[in-house]
């Protein structure tokens, strides 16, 4: 979790968006975001898969570079920085065929009122 803040912390204030978390092992640490970075963050509803869908989807995709028999624990900060990169470099159609990279610069660059 500390890492997830971490990055967090370096996103601009309008970046920083509630996170939802599964009802995994990351459910011990929810609300640290909150309480270090002021992210709010909550935890799905047992048997509701609906409330973190983007999760889901994202996970799919990581799998390409993840398979389940892999141990994530060696992977290096660099590997995961690597498939962070190629995650959000790959076009997605409910963008436009823009890259999610592409898609979250125009938002911070949006002026603000």
């Amino acid at each position: 979790m500390d890492k997830v803040i971490a990055v967090i912390r370096a996103l601009p204030l309008p970046a920083r968006r509630p996170m939802t978390f599964g009802r995994g092992a990351a459910i011990v640490s929810w609300p640290h975001p909150q309480a270090k970075i002021g992210t709010s963050s909550w935890v799905c509803d047992h048997s509701a898969p609906w409330q973190k869908g983007p999760v889901e989807n994202t996970n799919r995709r990581a799998r390409r570079w993840l398979p389940r028999d892999r141990d994530i624990g060696q992977l290096s900060d660099h590997d995961i920085r690597e498939i962070c990169d190629r995650l959000n470099a790959t076009p997605r159609k409910c963008l436009g065929w823009k890259t999610p990279a592409e898609v979250f610069r125009a938002k911070m660059l949006e002026k603000r009122p």
